[in-house]
């Protein structure tokens, strides 16, 4: 199966979890941010990402309960991609919404501000003639 048609089986048959996550998701409903579900990063697909704020959400089910080696080398390849990865329970999605929302809404401003924190550094190195 190629990764495109493993793509268009997962954005076909979501999860109820998922079809509550993505209703709150899409259309730029969290300041603006762009989402999109089941996206390939690198060699990877993840459940939702946020491209801009290089951010992927994994919604987990019980075939997640235990993490093998394989899934722990997954979300290294996809951190070395720039991506943080925040996972969510399915039960959590189901029964606490808007506690999710806000959970993302805090990770997405702490990498507004990392991602300033940064540009601000590199400025003031630039400044101060530390950059060769």
């Amino acid at each position: 199966m190629t990764r495109s048609t493993l793509v268009r089986r997962l954005r076909a048959n979501p999860t109820e979890a998922e079809i509550r996550l993505w209703s709150r998701l899409r259309r730029k409903q969290i300041d603006g941010y762009r989402f999109r579900r089941q996206v390939q990063i690198g060699e990877y697909v993840v459940d939702f990402a946020c491209m801009s704020a290089r951010l992927a959400i994994e919604v987990d089910g019980g075939q997640h309960a235990t993490r093998s080696a394989r899934g722990a080398n997954r979300t290294k390849r996809i951190e070395a991609d720039g991506f943080q990865i925040f996972r969510v329970w399915n039960h959590d999605v189901l029964a606490n919404t808007d506690g999710v929302i806000d959970a993302i809404h805090a990770v997405l401003a702490s990498r507004a501000l990392g991602e300033r924190a940064d540009r601000a550094s590199r400025i003031g190195a630039v400044l101060r003639n530390e950059v060769p």
